[in-house]
């Protein structure tokens, strides 16, 4: 199997705080038990989190949706490939409203072996899915991504406005990985910044 893709890495203090906005400032949280004597307290909000009927910010809540699930395969192997076809298929039958793509039967794009491909648009069918998946995914690795906006975009403030550092990030930094973690042919998002960088100094000459 492919070895570890390597993760982008930038100081902490390039990140938002989390203690930001409505959360900065406020009195420190107690540390008391709860009844079981082993979780805290926590204390109770006026309303649950946006982000149960939305994705947070800057995740795509439109058309692309805000994850992908890139679900793969050793081509090679059959008995692989067949649990592979049927598990698309179990997928389809059961989650209908869940947009897919092509089984493929070789590598495409920065994924280094066969895949399927299933888009969620909402935190329901996150909710869902991924739960479902990591029992029925059986021998097969998945990698789930997120899709963000651009900084123009309603929502994309504080993005990259080069896209191809934006799916560097999401497809690195930002990936959750069920099973074995692949490598990414990761030089396909610096060449669309080298692209980007081109154009723009084509337009400036």
């Amino acid at each position: 199997m492919p070895a570890l893709t390597p993760v982008p890495t930038r100081p902490v203090s390039t990140y938002p705080p989390p203690l930001s906005g409505p959360y900065a400032d406020l009195e420190p949280l107690s540390e008391d038990k709860a009844a079981d004597g082993k979780s805290v307290v926590n204390p109770p909000a006026d309303k649950p989190s946006a982000a149960y009927e939305q994705f947070t910010a800057p995740l795509d809540n439109g058309v692309r949706g805000g994850f992908d699930v890139h679900i793969y395969h050793d081509s090679s192997d059959n008995e692989q490939a067949e649990y592979a076809r049927q598990l698309r298929e179990r997928i389809r039958r059961e989650f209908p409203e869940l947009r897919m793509y092509a089984f493929w039967t070789i590598p495409i794009g920065p994924h280094p072996l066969a895949m399927f491909e299933v888009n969620l648009h909402t935190p329901a069918q996150f909710g869902a899915f991924v739960p479902w998946l990591a029992i029925w995914r059986g021998p097969l690795s998945a990698l789930v991504h997120p899709n963000t906006l651009p900084p123009s975009a309603p929502g994309g403030e504080g993005e990259d406005d080069d896209e191809g550092l934006r799916e560097l990030r999401n497809h690195t930094e930002r990936a959750l990985w069920m099973g074995e973690r692949l490598e990414l042919s990761t030089a396909i998002f610096y060449k669309m910044s080298e692209m980007k960088r081109q154009r723009e100094a084509a337009l400036n000459a």
